[in-house]
C-alpha cells in the first residue's frame, strides 16, 4: 500500500539497535526506516482480504512488530515478545514506510482504520498503542497518584490512556513548559517542569511524603529513574518504558530492601491497536496540537532535525 504520514521518532544510538562491543543489533541496515504509519490499501496478496477484513482503497495500519507464528511466546498469545519478529524500518524482511509504498508481510498484523479517523492521526496510533500498553503494565487503580515522566509523543499518549483508570492525581513531569499545557489538554491534573521546582519534594507534599502509587519512565535518560525512585512509594509500581541510549546504574537496594517495588517493563503494544483507533475516533486527544508539523517525504531530514532538537515539535508526519 501507498505510506501515508509516516512519523519520525527518535530512537538515539542505543546499542540495543544497532550493535557495540562486537556485538550485532537489532537493525539491518541498509532498511527503509519507518514503523509508525497508515496508508491506503492498492493492492492486496492471496488470501489478504478475508483475513484481514481489508479491501482495497481502506486506511489500513499495521503493528509495528511481524511475529514468526511458530516460537513459544506467538503459540501463547505472546506475539511481541517473538524472537523471531522484524520490526517494520529495522528489518529487511520488513522494510518500512518512509517510501512511496510499504510491502506488509504475510504475518502481519494489520487493522482498518475507520474514516472518521483522518489519515494524519491514523499515523498516531502506533506510539498511542505502545503508551496504552504502558499505561496497562503500570496496573493503576482507581485514586492512584500516577507521575508520568516525559510529555513527548509517548508520554502524551500514557496521559490520555492513564486518564481513563481514574487515577487521584495524574501528573506530568517535562522541561518544556508548552509540552505540560498539552499534557493537561490529554487529562493531566499537574504538570511539574524540574527546571522550576524539585519534582520529587513536590510529589512527596502531595501523597503526605509515601510517594505516588505509580511511576512510568518515558524520557530516556537515566536521571529520571533514579527520579522515580526517590519519589515512589513502598509498594510501588515502577514502569520503565524507554529505549536508553546508555546502561543505567541504579541502588538496587532502593527497589528490594527498601520499598519492595513492581518493577515492570514495557515492550510494543499487543492488543492495543484497536484501543488506540477508538481513542483517535472518540476525540479523547488534542491531536491538533500533539501533530505540529506536516512535512513532504523530501524533507525527512529536516523532520529529524525537528525531532532532534525537541524545542519545536512534538509529532513530525512525513507525507510521500
Amino acid at each position: 500500500m501507498p505510506a501515508f504520514a509516516p512519523a519520525i521518532s527518535s530512537v538515539g544510538s542505543a546499542p540495543l539497535f544497532w550493535g557495540s562491543d562486537g556485538k550485532s543489533g537489532y537493525a539491518q541496515p541498509p532498511v527503509i526506516p519507518g514503523h509508525e504509519f497508515v496508508g491506503r490499501v492498492v493492492a492486496l496478496g492471496e488470501g489478504a482480504g478475508p483475513k484481514y477484513g481489508l479491501a482495497l482503497g481502506d486506511l489500513a495500519v499495521s503493528e509495528q512488530i511481524v511475529p514468526c507464528g511458530n516460537c513459544r511466546f506467538c503459540n501463547s498469545g505472546k506475539y511481541w515478545m517473538c524472537p523471531n519478529g522484524d520490526v517494520y524500518g529495522f528489518r529487511q524482511r520488513a522494510f518500512g514506510a518512509m517510501a512511496d509504498y510499504v510491502l506488509l508481510p504475510r504475518n502481519a498484523r494489520n487493522y482498518k482504520v475507520p474514516d472518521t479517523v483522518p489519515a494524519p492521526h491514523a499515523a498516531f496510533i502506533e506510539p498511542l498503542g505502545c503508551s496504552i500498553h504502558a499505561v496497562q503494565r503500570g496496573n493503576i487503580e482507581l485514586g492512584d497518584v500516577v507521575v508520568i515522566a516525559g510529555a513527548g509523543p509517548l508520554g502524551l499518549g500514557m496521559v490520555a490512556a492513564a486518564r481513563l483508570k481514574g487515577p487521584g492525581l495524574l501528573a506530568v513531569i517535562d522541561f518544556n513548559d508548552e509540552r505540560l499545557d498539552v499534557a493537561k489538554a490529554c487529562g493531566a491534573d499537574l504538570g511539574l517542569n524540574p527546571n522550576n521546582v524539585d519534582v520529587v519534594e513536590e510529589v512527596l507534599k502531595l501523597t503526605d511524603g509515601y510517594g505516588c502509587d505509580v511511576y512510568i519512565e518515558a524520557t530516556g535518560h537515566p536521571a529520571a529513574v533514579k527520579q522515580g525512585l526517590d519519589m515512589i512509594r513502598r509498594l510501588g509500581t515502577f514502569v520503565e518504558f524507554s529505549v536508553m541510549r546508555e546502561p543505567v546504574t541504579v541502588d538496587w537496594t532502593i527497589i528490594g530492601d527498601l520499598k519492595e517495588l513492581n518493577i515492570h517493563g514495557s515492550h510494543l503494544s499487543p492488543y492495543c491497536y484497536p484501543i488506540a483507533i477508538d481513542m483517535l475516533a472518540k476525540g479523547l486527544l488534542p491531536m491538533d496540537r500533539i501533530l505540529t508539523h506536516q512535512l513532504p517525504l523530501q524533507d525527512f531530514d529536516k523532520g529529524i532535525e525537528l525531532v532532534r532538537k525537541g524545542t519545536e515539535s512534538i509529532k513530525v508526519t512525513l507525507r510521500p
